[in-house]
């Protein structure tokens, strides 16, 4: 797996994301829909492998769509278990799938939100930015999963993202502050051609 070079903006420590409850307070808010409890969950398992990676995420799908894969899978087994009795993925045949690379989460997973600001700016817990970079082997797919609180006021958007090294740290930065300030080929904006847009988890566009 090759290195996502973008050191800048986003680094290897975060603060307890304000907006995401811990599991006592979950089992309080009964009341809150299923799609609220989700992305609370996938904020609060990304976040937890900024500080520690789990060991329950196995170490050889440790990368940026293993982030997600695990992230989404741990929410899922916390608020409704009954949807793992059939694989939360699709292969690249459309076929159920416990795995899927950055490209097929993409291709038969996620479903194209946009890619300009108007789209940046309602992004939610669970959204997914997408780049592809050219090289000589052929394309690489990254995968960055966003992170931001139901009540916008509490804290700005996040990404966090693996970088793809074996026995790199997870990472994690302000969405806003990438889309300004990070090299133009990691802007998640229209003018850079690697970015190919913000995503969402199909089963979540209703």
């Amino acid at each position: 797996m090759r290195v996502l070079p973008l050191l800048v903006l986003l680094h290897a420590s975060v603060a307890p994301a304000s907006g995401v409850a811990e599991p006592d307070a979950l089992s309080a808010a009964a009341p809150e829909s299923r799609d609220v409890l989700l992305r609370r969950e996938v904020a609060q398992v990304a976040l937890a492998q900024v500080r520690k990676q789990d060991a329950a995420w196995h170490p050889d799908q440790r990368d940026c769509a293993g982030l997600i894969r695990f992230a989404y899978r741990v929410a899922y087994k916390r608020v409704a278990p009954e949807r793992l009795v059939t694989p939360l993925w699709r292969d690249g045949q459309g076929q159920p799938s416990e795995f899927a690379d950055a490209e097929v989460l993409l291709h038969r997973n996620f479903q194209l939100l946009g890619r300009d600001d108007a789209t940046r700016e309602s992004l939610r817990t669970g959204d997914v930015l997408a780049f592809r970079q050219e090289q000589d082997a052929g394309p690489i797919f990254h995968l960055m999963l966003v992170v931001r609180p139901e009540d916008r006021a509490h804290a700005p958007a996040r990404v966090v993202y693996h970088p793809g090294e074996k026995g790199a740290a997870v990472r994690t930065g302000v969405l806003r502050n990438l889309a300004t300030e990070a090299p133009l080929e990691w802007r998640p904006v229209p003018r850079n051609a690697s970015f190919l847009g913000f995503f969402r988890f199909k089963e979540w566009m209703s």
